[in-house]
């Protein structure tokens, strides 16, 4: 089973997203993913259907964008 992975931009939205995630999923089933310092994956999390940050990609391609913190484009 893959991993489902949490996108953030580091935003106080984000921060209490992250927390809230990783009280509901185990921290070995999720990887969290901060795109304002590692921009490199942007693209990643595009590909992935992310539109918009904080977003967890589930294991399954299903991609849940929880609140709005930051825009994709706001990012790069």
């Amino acid at each position: 089973m893959s991993k489902a992975v949490f996108y953030h931009a580091g935003c106080p939205v984000c921060v209490s997203a992250e927390q809230d995630i990783l009280n509901l999923i185990p921290q070995n089933q999720v990887e969290v993913v901060h795109l304002g310092t590692d921009k490199a994956q942007i693209g990643v999390a595009e590909r992935a259907g992310v539109k918009s940050v904080p977003a967890l990609v589930l294991s399954n391609g299903n991609v849940l964008h929880i609140n709005f913190g930051a825009s994709m484009e706001d990012l790069k």
